[in-house]
């Protein structure tokens, strides 16, 4: 049965708090609740959603998210599931940017955050299988996929370049060898006549695309998105570190393909050497802050808007300033997802039973398997290989067990993330009482 504006509603609401793991996990969580569980709509609708986030700049689980909500309850629905995605990680990650710099590193914040990180390093291992099942049928997709897991880990090949090559190799598989790559041109599978939105439905009657609609919302995104920056600028002076940081994450907005971990570089290299907004320890300290929040990876932006603010606040408080800046960097980064989404998938939508660009993305869908097992590999060197190499045995003795509560018995993801951040808190709590032998 279709869900409710309300159901819906508050779904969003529920992944916007539990949506840890960057795009892997997310998209992982996605699938689960959406596809499985409360099939709202098909396997292969999905990843013909997620194929064209992928090409998308911006965070792609959050337009994803906006896609899923546009085709349930139309534009409304697109904009409250984006949003909501978001909107809890820009109050837990404002109050952690306060904590920090006025505090410094709090001991039973960081000690949750360790027990975290493993945890969500099993969210991300659970999602590569999961959505590699379902995506590389046959031994071209899987060869796709590893060939560009190392195209993007070994020879840091750039993430549009894989993109673009897979769709390619997907049009020329078409003509050549069709039964390869047309992987998801089927109609009806196991539980098909369940599902809310299926393969063999019609798009819906509001996604049909039209040059009026068009318009209206290039105007209304893009005056929603500029307007700010510009009284940013007639407030504060065009000089102020705010408007500067509207600017320059709004530009970072049309740019930033391939994921955070694409751009943050760019990003990391402009605030600190360029604007000197913050430093770059503080940099890293902000990534780790967005790895273990709910919310798109990419919201490490909003640390740094509130960082820039902090430290130049011009004529403001230090805090009105902070805030300031980490307001108008989250709504220069997320606003133009909406845009790009409300303006493209209505192409998309009718192009879904094109064969030609099913195959092509097709194999869209198995390289981004193998770029999102890149994501796991990087992430699980960084939990599990802390310290120079040195295997830190408590995060993996806490990734396995998420990993196997998760895949064997079917955990969902809150109980997993609450109990992995109160065994870190415990864990810190014994080893420091341990080393100073009061146990």
């Amino acid at each position: 049965m279709a869900p409710t504006f309300r159901n819906a509603f508050l779904f969003w609401l529920k992944l916007g708090f539990i949506s840890f793991g960057g795009p892997t996990g997310q998209i992982a969580i996605m699938h689960q609740e959406l596809v499985e569980r409360r099939k709202w709509i098909s396997n292969a609708r999905f990843l013909h959603a997620l194929n064209y986030c992928m090409l998308l700049p911006g965070p792609e689980a959050q337009q994803l998210a906006t896609y899923v909500g546009w085709l349930l309850h139309r534009t409304l629905g697109g904009v409250v599931a984006g949003s909501l995605f978001v909107l809890p990680s820009v109050f837990i990650l404002w109050g952690l940017s306060y904590v920090y710099v006025v505090y410094g590193n709090v001991p039973w914040i960081a000690a949750i955050f360790y027990g975290l990180k493993p945890a969500v390093l099993a969210i991300v291992a659970a999602a590569v299988i999961r959505i590699g099942k379902r995506a590389l049928k046959n031994e071209v997709m899987w060869t796709i996929a590893t060939l560009a897991f190392v195209a993007i880990f070994f020879l840091k090949v750039p993430f549009p370049v894989i993109i673009i090559g897979a769709g390619v190799i997907g049009l020329a598989g078409q003509r050549f060898w069709k039964k390869k790559f047309l992987v998801f041109s089927g109609h009806g599978g196991k539980g098909e006549e369940e599902t809310v939105i299926s393969d063999s439905d019609d798009s819906p009657e509001h996604t049909r695309p039209s040059w009026g609609q068009a318009a209206r919302v290039l105007v209304v995104w893009l005056a929603l998105w500029w307007v700010p920056v510009l009284l940013a600028a007639l407030w504060l002076s065009p000089s102020h570190s705010v408007t500067k940081e509207g600017v320059f994450f709004s530009k970072a907005a049309m740019v930033t393909f391939g994921g955070a971990y694409a751009v943050l570089p760019y990003v990391a290299q402009q605030a600190v050497e360029h604007y000197h907004w913050l430093q770059a320890p503080q940099m890293l300290d902000g990534l780790g802050l967005a790895e273990t929040t709910p919310g798109p990876l990419i919201m490490v932006v909003q640390f740094v808007g509130f960082l820039g603010g902090w430290n130049q606040p011009g004529s403001l408080p230090p805090l009105a300033a902070a805030t300031s800046g980490a307001l108008i960097t989250t709504w220069s980064t997320f606003t133009p997802c909406f845009l790009w989404i409300f303006l493209g998938a209505p192409h998309i939508e009718r192009l879904r039973g094109n064969e030609r660009l099913t195959a092509a993305l097709s194999t869209v869908t198995a390289a981004v398997v193998g770029v999102i097992m890149n994501l796991a590999v990087w992430f699980g060197l960084h939990v599990l290989f802390p310290r120079g190499g040195r295997v830190d045995g408590f995060a993996v003795v806490t990734a396995v067990a998420a990993f196997v509560v998760m895949v064997k018995w079917k955990l969902e993801v809150i109980p997993v993330v609450i109990g992995a951040g109160v065994v870190g808190l415990l864990y810190k709590i014994l080893l420091e009482r341990w080393v100073n032998g009061t146990v």
